[in-house]
């Protein structure tokens, strides 16, 4: 091994990277075909923490979720070829290296590091693959320790950290922290001690540097252990996460306590992925949210709504409103119960208006405000001037506008929005079957309620509701997790509401 192998690389930091937005990060590593480790994981790790990804491969590896089956090492002339080729165009802010497979290639890792001396460096010394197979020539074990003093960091696990100071694995947290201080002296370089092989469900990690260039000599992260057998690649994924997190900040304590719960996360939801019959991957991009195509949204909240309407289509009131046998004196309930909540239900879309992000739905929100108190209430005023109506606030009705109005003090635009869709889109579908059967019947002469049915299946009310769907989904689409969840209940809870005040005549009349 040449002697310039050893020369020391300057210290990481902010400065040194430009603590950059999006660190331009260089993985030095094998493939792994399955996707759950070598330079497919860090490719992962390093979108994940919004870095932009390199690889130069090491070695070619036929392997799975159950193990290895065969590795294959190119050339090590190729692999310099492909260091300089990325070298001599991309500025290279941080690298992570992982398997190398024999001395060649670490000689030419070695030389290149030399020549090069990016800011970052961080060493997973894969030696032996989670699932037990050697992934590092005996041979090569000494040109390895060689190459440690060239990096910032060095992540070994327990086995690994054992054979890189001659020593037996560690059973207790205690022995694995002085082989981490171990390996520190011998290096130089930070050492990320990882307590993911002892037993127990505690699981720690912890920076070891012994020459000052932390805050203390060992700087501890706790951690719970995760109960899964999906953790195929969790090295890789930590050492170029840890590299990523690095070039932005230039802090390796910051680092860490960025990286361990990202990386205790993506084994928590790694059972999402069910990939594989083995040791499976961990879920990279948990924190992610998948996009909701255009009407994804609404889709969903239809499919919450149809067990209501599904009631609704059930109760005696609608019936007997579609085949003209209803009680007058229920459906007198019905208007006059309405008439007090389209009071109340104008108003919060007003608060609609109010809240809403362009002036195109301020407008929509604003006229469908005053269609309910010019329109649809003069229906109830016509209608009801000329029966007996029991009068004041009901029960339900009561609840309704309660629930509209506590959705407008939210704050939240969202779910104002969603609140109030149900009153145009179960009424809209529910008129609009209601009018289909009174055509159906050859809209029989004398139906005591064909204003109502007529009114319902207007397609100016058809069209509002198109329109308020739209705005719903658009706004669940670009919603937090929390607020679609909130957005999600107050629907839900609108709908019930919709199948109690239709229920109410026959209950209070």
């Amino acid at each position: 091994m040449s002697s310039t192998l050893s020369l020391p690389l300057p210290a990481a930091s902010v400065a040194s990277t430009g603590g950059r937005a999006v660190p331009r990060v260089l993985s030095i590593a094998g493939s792994d075909p399955s996707g759950g480790a070598g330079i497919q994981a860090d490719l992962k790790s390093i979108a994940a923490h919004g870095g932009y990804g390199m690889a130069a491969i090491t070695a070619l590896t036929a392997q799975n979720t159950r193990g290895v089956q065969a590795v294959h090492l190119p050339p090590a002339a190729f692999l310099a070829q492909q260091l300089e080729a990325v070298s001599d165009d991309i500025c290279i802010d941080a690298v992570k290296i992982g398997m190398l497979g024999d001395d060649a290639v670490i000689r030419t890792v070695g030389e290149w590091l030399a020549k090069v001396r990016p800011a970052v460096v961080v060493l997973d010394p894969v030696m032996v693959a989670t699932s037990g197979d050697r992934l590092l020539k005996e041979s090569a074990e000494a040109a390895l320790r060689e190459l440690l003093p060239l990096a910032h960091l060095i992540t070994p696990n327990l086995p690994e950290l054992a054979m890189l100071v001659d020593g037996e694995q560690a059973q207790t947290w205690e022995a694995a922290l002085d082989q981490g201080r171990r390996l520190a002296d011998a290096t130089g370089a930070t050492v990320l001690v990882k307590g993911g092989h002892l037993g127990g469900m505690a699981c720690p990690d912890a920076l070891v540097n012994t020459s000052g260039q932390l805050s203390s000599e060992v700087v501890e992260v706790p951690g719970e252990r995760v109960p899964t057998r999906n953790s195929h690649g969790t090295g890789c994924s930590l050492s170029s996460a840890m590299a990523t997190v690095q070039a932005r900040v230039g802090n390796w304590e910051a680092s860490l306590r960025t990286v361990k719960p990202w990386l205790a996360r993506a084994l928590e939801n790694s059972g999402q992925l069910d990939v594989g019959q083995g040791n499976g991957p961990v879920h990279h991009f948990h924190h992610i949210r998948p996009a909701l195509p255009e009407g994804g949204f609404a889709a969903r909240l239809w499919a919450e709504s149809e067990q209501y309407l599904a009631e609704i289509y059930g109760l005696e009131f609608i019936r007997g409103l579609a085949g003209g046998h209803l009680p007058e004196k229920e459906f007198a309930y019905y208007l006059a119960q309405d008439a007090i909540y389209l009071n109340g239900y104008s108003r919060v879309l007003a608060r609609a208006s109010a809240l809403a992000p362009s002036e195109a739905e301020q407008l929509f929100w604003a006229g469908s405000a005053r269609q309910c108190l010019e329109v649809e209430s003069e229906l109830h005023r016509s209608w009801l001037s000329t029966r007996p109506a029991q009068d004041g606030l009901g029960p339900v009705t009561k609840s309704y506008v309660d629930h509209l109005t506590a959705a407008s003090a939210s704050g939240s635009y969202a779910v104002l929005a969603a609140a109030v869709l149900p009153c145009f889109w179960l009424y809209a579908e529910v008129g609009e079957k209601l009018h289909a059967q009174f055509l159906a019947a050859g809209e029989p002469h004398g139906h005591p309620y064909a204003d109502w049915l007529r009114t319902y299946a207007d397609e100016g009310f058809a069209e509002a509701t198109r329109q308020a769907i739209s705005i719903v989904d658009a706004a669940g689409r670009v919603a937090p997790d929390h607020e679609r969840d909130a957005m999600i209940t107050a629907f839900r809870q609108s709908c019930r509401l919709e199948v109690e005040f239709f229920d109410a005549p026959r209950l209070y009349s």
